[in-house]
């Protein structure tokens, strides 16, 4: 694993001995330093895939410039409530589900809520739940799929559409067979583009284009800001409770807009645990729709950190490991 402690004295040492920044520098407010240079948009080769992926985000970007001449309340929660559903599908489903198996649910219900994750239209379950495994298999490191040492932007969302770094780093995927053994899967990722597209004919065509604007313009962008404000804020800005040995923190902002997602230190201290939000303060609306699936039957083999890991993780242990 990559070296933050090498980083941090490599920067500190550069600069004392006089040197510029172009290269090392801090991001801003905060003690992350960008290593990894990586231009979002000049300087490197745009396959088909990248085009398709960058016009497809500003698409929903452009859409919602209309936002203010087109609001309706209905527009407004049709939006809202497809934003609770899909959004919240993303890290009960795609991430605590599928991703980590925090937790079991019926197959029925699995795909369902899968399903409804899919149109928060952030790739099929196959791609997501790959790129995150290996974000905590390679976390901070060169092998990454969106660390901040490359700089924030690239971490926010200009590693979307640079599929030629994902290829480069991850040729096979390999990390995730059991999604690709299950038929539901694999049809999803053979006709993911479909699904999204024809949800947003079907929403144009009951409510016309206000309702294009706000079900999948402002929806979807927001959707997609929130949930990639943890993979870069959330390893910039924030406080530290366990010894991760990576840049993971704990930001309350994020967390209350992301269903608790934004209690990332918590997660990669124990990534197994489908509670994000260990303290009785930490607000998790995700563990709390857990724990009530869990009340009525439909949610088996919940997995919680033990006291004996959280001895192990705090820093007052010493202990090293990953």
């Amino acid at each position: 694993m990559h070296s933050l402690k090498h980083d941090m004295l490599h920067f500190e040492t550069f600069v004392s001995q006089g040197g510029k920044e172009p290269k090392y520098r801090k991001i801003l407010m905060s003690y992350v330093v960008v290593t990894r240079k990586r231009d979002l948009f000049s300087g490197r080769k745009w396959n088909f895939v990248d085009v398709m992926m960058g016009g497809w985000i500003l698409s929903v970007h452009l859409l919602t410039f209309f936002a203010p001449f087109t609001f309706t309340w209905g527009a407004f929660w049709v939006a809202f409530c497809f934003y609770v559903l899909c959004g919240s599908g993303i890290t009960f489903s795609y991430h605590r589900n599928l991703a980590h198996h925090s937790f079991k649910l019926p197959k029925w219900l699995e795909y369902t809520f899968a399903y409804f994750a899919v149109h928060a239209a952030q790739r099929d379950p196959i791609f997501w739940v790959s790129i995150h495994r290996s974000h905590h298999q390679y976390v901070e490191s060169d092998k990454d799929p969106h660390s901040p040492t490359f700089g924030f932007w690239f971490s926010h969302i200009g590693w979307l559409f640079d599929s030629g770094y994902l290829i480069e780093k991850y040729k096979e995927r390999k990390n995730v067979e059991d999604l690709k053994s299950q038929l539901f899967y694999r049809f999803i990722r053979r006709t993911y583009s479909w699904h999204i597209l024809g949800f947003a004919a079907i929403v144009y065509a009951l409510g016309g284009f206000s309702y294009l604007v706000w079900v999948v313009g402002v929806r979807i962008t927001v959707t997609y800001h929130l949930t990639f404000l943890v993979n870069s804020a959330c390893h910039i800005w924030g406080s530290q409770a366990w010894n991760t040995g990576d840049f993971s923190k704990n930001n309350l902002w994020v967390a209350l807009f992301t269903f608790g997602e934004g209690w990332h230190n918590n997660h990669h201290a124990f990534e197994y645990s489908a509670r994000f939000g260990l303290e009785w303060w930490q607000l998790d609306l995700c563990w709390c729709f857990i724990l009530f699936l869990e009340t009525v039957g439909l949610a088996t083999n919940v997995k919680l950190p033990s006291e004996s890991h959280k001895a192990k993780r705090s820093f007052a242990s010493g202990n090293k490991f990953k």
